[in-house]
C-alpha cells in the first residue's frame, strides 16, 4: 500500500505572541484540511508531536470532538519525522486510509535547557557543562574541521546561503540576508561557532495530510508520494549529542544507517535527489550530514559549498527555504516544515525559492538527541 501527501498547511515560524503553540498548530491544520478538500471530521486517525507547548492531542479541542485516535509522539528534534513515519506505516498496513499528521511548538528564549537525570546521564554532565549543545556541536565540529580540512569562512557561507533562501520565503523567521563578514565577527558562542552560525528554539506549526496513493487523486490533482520514511537510533561506539562517553573504535551514526535504509527502501540512490533538506542545528550539522546522508564524500563539502552547489540554483539544493538557521526549531514542526517544503517544491509551488528544472526527488533528514535520525524520501 504506497501513500501520498495530498495536503500541506504551515503557520509562520519565529515568534508570534497573539497565538499559542496549539492555536499555531490549530492553523496549520485548517490549511492542510483545506488544501485536500477534506473536513477535519474526515480524518481517521492523527499523529503528532510538540515538546513545549502541551500535549499535540490536545488540537482536537480547536477541530473538534469526533472521537478520532489521536497519538502523541516525542523524539527529540526527530519527533516530526517520527510522526510522520508513524503515520506512514498507518495507511500502509492497510488499517486507514486518510489521516492527520500535526507538530507545533512555542519555546522559551534562549538555549534548551535538558536536564541530565532524564536522559539516563549523570549530573556531572551537566557540571562540566555538555548538555549545552552549543559546546557539544563546537567540538563535533572542530574535530571535523582538523580531520578534513574544512575552513571557518566555509563554516559562514552555510549560514550565508540560509539567510538568502530565508528572505525568500515567507513563512521564515530571518528573513534578511547577512554577510558572511558580519557572521564570521558576530558574538563567539562557542568556537568556532558564531551567534549567526546557530539556529534559535522558536514557535510554528506544520500539519499534512496523509492517505492512500491509490485515492490521492480524489483529494488534489499533484499528490506527492512517500517512496521512503526510515527512523534510525544511534548503535554503541557512535558519538551523538548527550552521549556520556566515546568508544574507542567509532561506528557510523543514526543518520547513516537510517540514510541508506531510505534509499534502499525507495529504490533510489543520492545521485537521484534534486532537492535535499538536512538538520542544520548549526552550520556544522548541515556540512557534516551531507556526507553521513550519502550526498558527498568527508572534506567535499569545501569545494561545494565555496563553489555555491548547495544554493538553490546550485547542483545540490540544500535547505532551500532557509532550513532551522533562518527558520528557527520549534521542534514538533522542524521536521514536518521540511516535508512542507519539499512538497511545495515538488509542485512547483514554491515561489522566490523554487528550485529549477522541474525536481522530482526530494529529500528531508532530520536528527535528534540523543542521537536518533528520521529520513524521507518524497517523489512527484
Amino acid at each position: 500500500m504506497d501513500v501520498a501527501i495530498v495536503g500541506i498547511g504551515i503557520h509562520p515560524f519565529g515568534r508570534t505572541p497573539a497565538r499559542t503553540g496549539l492555536q499555531q498548530g490549530a492553523y496549520a491544520a485548517r490549511l492542510a484540511l483545506q488544501d485536500a478538500g477534506v473536513e477535519w471530521r474526515d480524518m481517521q486517525f492523527a499523529f503528532g508531536g510538540s515538546a513545549s507547548a502541551g500535549s499535540a492531542d490536545a488540537l482536537v479541542n480547536e477541530l473538534g470532538l469526533t472521537g478520532i485516535p489521536f497519538i502523541n509522539v516525542a523524539n527529540g528534534c526527530a519527533t516530526g519525522g517520527s510522526s510522520l513515519i508513524s503515520a506512514y506505516n498507518a495507511i500502509k498496513s492497510g488499517q486507514y486510509d486518510v489521516g492527520m499528521v500535526a507538530g507545533f511548538d512555542k519555546h522559551d528564549r534562549g538555549a534548551f535547557n535538558a536536564d541530565p537525570k532524564e536522559l539516563g546521564i549523570g549530573q556531572w554532565y551537566g557540571e562540566v557543562g555538555m548538555m549545552m549543545t552549543t559546546q557539544f556541536f563546537a567540538m563535533k565540529i572542530q574535530k571535523y574541521m582538523h580531520d578534513h580540512a574544512i575552513s571557518h569562512d566555509t563554516l559562514a557561507k552555510v549560514s550565508e546561503k540560509a539567510f538568502i533562501n530565508g528572505s525568500k520565503n515567507p513563512n521564515a523567521w530571518r528573513t534578511k540576508p547577512i554577510s558572511v563578514h558580519e557572521i564570521i565577527n558576530s558574538t563567539m558562542v562557542n568556537n568556532p561557532l558564531t551567534k549567526f552560525m546557530f539556529c534559535s528554539p522558536a514557535e510554528g506549526g506544520v500539519a499534512l495530510i496523509l492517505c492512500r496513493a491509490d485515492q490521492a487523486k480524489r483529494y488534489t490533482d499533484v499528490p506527492i508520494y512517500l517512496k521512503g520514511a526510515t527512523m534510525k537510533s544511534r548503535r554503541f561506539g557512535s558519538f551523538e549529542v548527550f552521549a556520556p562517553s566515546q568508544a574507542l573504535q567509532q561506528v557510523d551514526g543514526p543518520t547513516v544507517d537510517a540514510s541508506k535504509a531510505a534509499f534502499e527502501m525507495a529504490d533510489v540512490g543520492p545521485k537521484d535527489m534534486d532537492i535535499m533538506q538536512l538538520q542544520d542545528t548549526e552550520v556544522g550539522a548541515e556540512i557534516m550530514h551531507m556526507a553521513e546522508n550519502g550526498f558527498c564524500e568527508d572534506g567535499e563539502q569545501e569545494s561545494l559549498i565555496q563553489q555555491g552547489a548547495t544554493h538553490i540554483r546550485g547542483s545540490m539544493p540544500i535547505n532551500t527555504d532557509g532550513g532551522c538557521l533562518a527558520n528557527g526549531e520549534p521542534i514538533g514542526a522542524s521536521g514536518l516544515r521540511q516535508v512542507y517544503e519539499n512538497v511545495l517544491q515538488l509542485r512547483g509551488q514554491a515561489g522566490g525559492h523554487q528550485v529549477p528544472d522541474n525536481p522530482k526527488l526530494a529529500y528531508t533528514h532530520v536528527y535528534g538527541a540523543p542521537g536518533i535520525s528520521a529520513v524521507t524520501i518524497l517523489q512527484r
